[in-house]
């Protein structure tokens, strides 16, 4: 057997038959309120937000959620590898599965390479420069103002 039952307009509680009040507001509504509590604080207008006892209350700050729903599961971003400028997808996955030891000696070659160019390029710039040596520059003195010393806020 079904009990048909009313929502408390003020705490959303139920109301079961042969309790609670009916009121009709000025604009024709019909209100069911369940205590005389829940009237007089109607007819004073209060919010039933702002009472801790409502559901209204409980409802704005998630309280009593934990056993009703649970937590909606995140889902994490798969990581995908795109081709970089200058590089193909093939390239970037070869480089990954090389050993570390095939990479360190490329990277040996490298700097024996950079290393074999520099001096070549100082064998050939060397000579060309004969036409001032080092540390022959003339030092060029400061302008000071030229007032003394007067910090510059005196007139």
């Amino acid at each position: 057997m079904v009990i048909a039952t009313e929502l408390c307009a003020l705490s959303e509680y139920r109301i079961y038959p042969g309790n609670g009040r009916l009121m009709i507001r000025r604009d024709g509504k019909p209100i069911w309120l369940g205590t005389h509590k829940a009237f007089s604080l109607t007819i004073q207008r209060k919010k039933a937000a702002k009472l801790v006892w409502t559901q209204a209350w409980r409802r704005l700050h998630k309280k009593g959620l934990a056993e009703t729903t649970t937590k909606k599961r995140t889902r994490r971003a798969n990581k995908v590898q795109r081709a970089v400028v200058g590089a193909t997808l093939e390239d970037i996955r070869k480089k990954a599965t090389e050993k570390s030891t095939v990479r360190s000696a490329q990277r040996e070659a490298a700097l024996k390479e950079v290393k074999s160019r520099k001096t070549t390029n100082k064998a050939k710039s060397g000579g060309g420069r004969g036409a001032a040596p080092k540390g022959t520059f003339q030092k060029v003195p400061k302008h000071m103002g030229g007032k003394g010393k007067r910090g510059g806020t005196q007139r």
